[in-house]
């Protein structure tokens, strides 16, 4: 099965699967055609982290993708040329990571050449595909979006804008430069078949990173007045990782590291694990209070804690202890909201270290637009094998390279010029990233990927979802089509980190004397669209072992599609 954002993702997913392709193999050929298919929330050039679960090994490892800051940058260079800004375009680019993280996804756990999961991207990109509305909204937003857009640069322009305007729902989009771009990889690798699949990977890998393809990045970012160098992108590589693991009764929750924020979700989970959820009856006021402040206290310590591992000493040991997570429950009071963000927990006592904890101090009440890019695609073999990855990047952040047909990852944009904060701008440093996939498992076996785009809102709808399957018993779909909520009350991720003290954003659908009693606790409740894509687009699968059975589910607040036998 192949849960994607996109329905020619999923059924691009699925032809691997048929084909005989594993689970990692299906979703590499989804995740890359998510690229091509919703080009204004992700991207080939962008970000794609990963989580694979590996049935022969019984091991979870995680793939990081996400780019480093060239060598070049940092706060001084900002503050003195940028006027203290991390402005739109190739200033804000970081490595692109997602080519390397799809191809060592692949060489690693995957069966299958790079040339045959490529292929059905390649072929919606170079044939075409009719626009849907989704995508036709987010093209349009971004032609007069001052974060910039398609409207912004002549490169991109000349991709999404061919007859001179945003194009209309149903007509056919061709990005002939990304299909070549996936023609020259395909060409590498076939020039290196002697090495065998892994080395013709490998060999793929390399002209994007230190071939011709890394020339032309270079040279139209120096054009750009852009700090990349050959060095970087030849120096740059993904990491493998072990995965952070958060319980829930009889569950674990596997997520990426601190440098996304992902742990929040198994945080959140874990905080929430001894309350009587049922008991309180779904979305009723107190549900909805309780998992929201739980949310906050998490986000509280995302802030105050969260960054790259390379470059700061993350207390990921204690913020996952048992001990942790249930003095953080203790922070919550069932007859107030938080009106801020309340002060971070100290977890650094919980990992048996005397320092103390840090004070996460918000920046001030500001107003902007929440960002809700990203994709999502998760895939589930025959042989028990998963895979779940959360591929991103805008199109308003950062130009097309023209000839390419992508942009050079503009996530740059999640980081601090703030020197004390944990996600703050330094050299060869990863911003914190909110692309998070996950992976479930019960009693030790194999129980749900699951993921979802939404910026700052994939966390909570990720713990909804997970709850409304785990506690509630909905299946998949009805899980994910229930109503949603999304805590606000923390600086935002995305440049410029506007800050909303107190939001709760509830969809239309949650009831006006839900919302009457959560304003009466002193949430600043907005209510949204019945279903709003602000909270996201989720996909699962369940996996049920003792009927052999596997149940999907995608998100109806977008373009998503399940597909499985």
């Amino acid at each position: 099965m192949v849960s994607a954002g996109h329905y020619l993702a999923a059924a691009a997913g699925y032809r691997i699967l048929e084909d005989g392709g594993n689970a990692v193999d299906a979703g590499v050929a989804a995740g890359i055609a998510i690229n091509v298919t919703l080009p204004h929330a992700t991207n080939f050039g962008g970000v794609a982290p990963i989580a694979v679960y590996d049935a022969a090994s019984d091991e979870v490892v995680t793939i990081s993708g996400l780019g480093r800051w060239p060598k070049a940058a940092n706060i001084d260079y900002f503050n003195e040329h940028c006027g203290g800004e991390i402005p739109v375009g190739v200033l804000r680019t970081v490595m692109p990571a997602a080519p390397d993280a799809w191809m060592t996804a692949l060489e690693k756990y995957g069966s299958m050449t790079f040339e045959d999961v490529v292929t059905p991207a390649m072929e919606l990109a170079e044939g075409g595909f009719p626009i849907s509305a989704y995508l036709a909204e987010g093209l349009y937003v971004n032609e007069d979006d001052p974060q910039g857009g398609a409207a912004m640069w002549a490169s991109t322009r000349e991709v999404y804008m061919p007859n001179g305007r945003a194009p209309e729902v149903g007509e056919v989009l061709v990005q002939a430069d990304l299909a070549r771009t996936f023609r020259r990889l395909i060409e590498a690798e076939s020039g290196a078949s002697h090495l065998g699949r892994e080395g013709a990977i490998r060999a793929a890998r390399e002209r994007f990173y230190s071939g011709d393809i890394a020339e032309e990045m270079v040279a139209f970012s120096d054009a750009q007045g852009g700090l990349v160098t050959l060095d970087d992108l030849s120096d740059f590589s993904v990491k493998v990782e072990s995965p952070v693991v958060g319980r829930f009764r009889d569950y674990e929750v596997y997520t990426c590291g601190p440098w996304c924020q992902g742990p929040v979700v198994a945080q959140t989970l874990q905080m929430l694990e001894d309350d009587d959820l049922a008991g309180l009856g779904h979305n009723s006021s107190e549900y909805v209070h309780l998992v929201a402040g739980a949310l906050n206290l998490a986000y509280s310590d995302r802030h105050a804690y969260y960054g790259d591992p390379d470059h700061v000493d993350v207390p990921i040991e204690g913020l996952l202890s048992k001990g942790y997570t249930r003095s953080r429950r203790g922070d919550l009071d069932m007859s107030a909201a938080f009106s801020e963000m309340p002060e971070p927990g100290n977890p650094w006592v919980y990992q048996g270290e005397e320092r103390s904890g840090a004070r996460a101090v918000a920046m001030s009440a500001s107003g902007g637009g929440q960002m809700t890019d990203t994709s999502y695609v998760c895939a589930v073999d025959r042989w028990g094998n998963a895979f779940s990855a959360t591929p991103s990047d805008p199109l308003s952040g950062s130009p097309i390279v023209p000839g390419l047909g992508f942009q050079m990852s503009s996530r740059g944009s999640q980081s601090w010029l703030d020197p004390e904060h944990p996600s703050s701008l330094a050299p060869w440093k990863r911003p914190r990233l909110t692309p998070n996939p996950a992976i479930a498992f019960k009693d030790g076996e194999l129980f749900m990927p699951f993921g979802t785009p939404g910026g700052d809102t994939q966390c909570s709808s990720m713990v909804q979802l997970f709850l409304n399957i785990a506690e509630f018993g909905m299946d998949p779909q009805a899980a994910i089509e229930a109503p949603r909520f999304a805590p606000w009350n923390f600086p935002n991720s995305f440049w410029p980190h506007s800050y909303f003290p107190g939001r709760l954003d509830l969809e239309g659908r949650i009831g006006l004397e839900t919302v009457t009693e959560l304003t009466g606790l002193g949430h600043d409740v907005r209510v949204l669209d019945d279903w709003s894509t602000s909270c996201g687009a989720m996909s699962a699968i369940v996996v049920d072992g003792d009927r052999g059975v596997l149940s999907g589910g995608a998100d109806a607040r977008r373009d998503s599609y399940a597909v499985g036998r």
